[in-house]
């Protein structure tokens, strides 16, 4: 997982920018999945659009933020993340 400032060139900021191989997309269905209370034992293909996912992204706008493991990531830039 890759997360960095968005390359949007609105004037409210430029985003932030989440990155995830097919691997962590899985992942991640898999788990909103639990938490709806349907779990999967053995072997499965979680597939996106009909075919196996390479890769995923999560693009926030400019008036949202990200936390991960202390770090925030404003929406409107990186003086704004602190």
């Amino acid at each position: 997982m890759k997360i960095n400032h968005g390359t949007s060139t609105a004037g409210n900021g430029p985003g932030v920018q989440i990155d995830l191989k097919g691997e962590e997309v899985a992942r991640a269905i898999d788990a909103y999945l639990v938490a709806r209370g349907v779990v999967i034992r053995g072997p499965r293909t979680i597939t996106v659009n009909g075919r196996s996912c390479k890769a995923g992204g999560i693009y926030v706008d400019p008036a949202g933020f990200v936390i991960r493991k202390g770090k925030k990531f404003s929406g409107r830039g990186p003086s704004k993340s602190k």
